[in-house]
């Protein structure tokens, strides 16, 4: 299973829209806040991996 990273760029009610930072892309993914750990906020970076995203240490 593949491993993506991302940060996230901003916040807009319910979604965060996640730029991704393993791979050269302008692409803003926009994902539901309640897929995300509780204490996400802007700049936050994550660990997407098996269906599920981690904040990155």
């Amino acid at each position: 299973m593949k491993t993506f990273e991302y940060v996230v760029e901003s916040l807009d009610g319910d979604y965060a829209n996640l730029r991704r930072t393993d791979e050269e892309s302008d692409e803003l993914k926009l994902v539901a806040r309640a897929l995300l750990p509780p204490e996400t906020g802007e700049g936050t970076r994550l660990k997407y991996e098996l269906l599920q995203y981690r904040i990155m240490e």
